[in-house]
């Protein structure tokens, strides 16, 4: 009988240029953490001798034709407007999946994170008008809504050991609902004006995915197609394109298509009936085959997509989004540009009125019996949490692109407020949550 040679050893130095990368992917907060880098690098490298590059390099002029039509936009816009419609698929699919068989499946369960992500969106928006009523940066009112779901997971993964899980899953709901809260104020207040015959067709692809659903088709290509098709549609109807990919994601099958104990029980008599058999590759081969598929019928095509885009979104979309849109020119600014009113409506925003309205508004939905306080937690640790779910970036940031288009000056106040007041909260939640009461229960493992 034929001995299979053992594989090659890895090379020492392969090892130890591999090992770090290996070991920063598997941590929970590494996306994050690279989303952070990348905020960092980009305003370093815009207020380098190398400003010129940076301002060249997401400026820089593409187009595409295709059937007789041309489209010019820039690399930054390319990435705001186009990969991030992978980033809102990919929240789609999240919001579904939560939805159908997660942590909101039911309104016992939905009801205090919504709740919580309602005074979180309110509270915030009615700080910034406070500041900015009545001029030129009013219309900026929805940038301090949101939550930046990686950063505030990846922030409170450093203090895990002192959070309870449900606590974490709280605050994972509650960025969810922000989302949802998020899509529809873009989609209300941040388009291009309506037009009624685009929309029809985007209403008519929005039918076919349904049908999609409806019938279980698993192909990625035939979702492409149709995504494609409803971001053109969306784009010309007046409603921002990337919303498509939120569409898109709400209509992937998220139930298998058959029980998985009954697949494996028919796959188990299989593979005893086939073991006995004699050896054949090309039997064997299509036996192979007759397996996946079977297995397949088990995976729901939401999981699957989640599992080939989560990758690819949160280590290179959206760290590539950070680069292009956090790099602010620091050039003529001073301390008194702090004070103005649009960065400190969005500081106050999400520093302030993110923590007050997340915790004021649950703590009330706790004393009139909605809900219990997740996870047993004391009020210091609930507030803790409430002050983390100011971390508003990869949102924030997006809402300011819209809120400011071709105003550069109010995108880089917006800019230096979303950041302020994000790490602001990032900071003060740490603290409150390393150093605070220990948990009254140990968190899940």
């Amino acid at each position: 009988m034929e001995t299979r040679r053992p594989p090659p050893p890895v090379p020492v130095l392969f090892k130890v240029a591999l090992a770090p990368l290996q070991a920063f992917f598997r941590l929970e907060a590494s996306s994050g953490i690279l989303l952070a880098l990348c905020a960092v690098v980009s305003i370093a490298w815009a207020n380098s001798p190398w400003a010129a590059s940076y301002t060249g390099l997401f400026d820089a002029p593409l187009s595409v034709e295709l059937a007789g039509g041309r489209g010019a936009f820039t690399f930054r816009e390319f990435i705001n407007d186009g990969l991030m419609t992978l980033f809102f698929f990919l929240v789609g699919m999240e919001i579904k999946r939560e939805l159908s068989a997660g942590e909101l499946r039911t309104l016992a369960q939905a009801l205090l994170p919504l709740i919580a992500a309602l005074g979180g969106m309110l509270v915030p928006a009615g700080l910034y008008m406070i500041f900015n009523a009545g001029t030129p940066a009013a219309g900026g009112w929805a940038i301090p809504m949101a939550t930046d779901i990686a950063f505030s997971i990846g922030c409170l993964t450093l203090v895990r050991a002192r959070v309870p899980h449900a606590l974490v899953v709280f605050l994972t709901a509650l960025a969810i609902f922000d989302d949802i809260g998020g899509i529809i104020v873009i989609a209300l207040f941040y388009g291009t004006g309506l037009h009624t015959e685009w929309l029809l067709v985007a209403g008519g692809v929005a039918v076919a995915l349904a049908l999609c659903n409806r019938f279980y088709v698993r192909s990625g290509m035939v979702y492409a197609l149709l995504g494609a098709a409803l971001w053109y549609a969306m784009h010309h109807g007046g409603i921002h394109a990337t919303l498509s990919g939120v569409v898109l994601g709400m209509f992937m099958p998220a139930r298998p298509l058959r029980r998985g104990r009954e697949v494996l029980n028919e796959l188990s008599a299989y593979i005893s009936r086939i073991v006995e058999e004699p050896e054949d590759e090309a039997v064997r081969g299509a036996q192979l085959l007759h397996i996946e598929e079977q297995l397949e019928d088990i995976e729901p095509p939401l999981n699957r997509f989640v599992h080939l885009w989560h990758g690819w979104v949160a280590y290179g979309i959206v760290p590539l989004f950070a680069l292009a849109n956090s790099g602010i020119s620091l050039e003529g600014m001073s301390l008194a540009d702090l004070a103005k009113p649009l960065p400190m409506g969005i500081m106050a925003g999400l520093f302030l009125g993110k923590q007050v309205g997340i915790f004021l508004f649950t703590w009330v939905a706790v004393k009139i019996g909605v809900a219990p306080v997740p996870g047993d937690a004391p009020a210091s640790q609930l507030h803790g949490v409430a002050v983390v779910g100011g971390i508003g970036f990869t949102v924030a940031l997006f809402v300011a692109t819209l809120a400011f288009p071709g105003q550069a000056l109010l995108l880089a106040q917006a800019k230096l407020g979303i950041l302020l007041g994000s790490l602001a909260s990032a900071v003060a939640g740490y603290l409150l949550l390393r150093f605070g009461p220990a948990p009254k229960m140990a968190p899940a493992v």
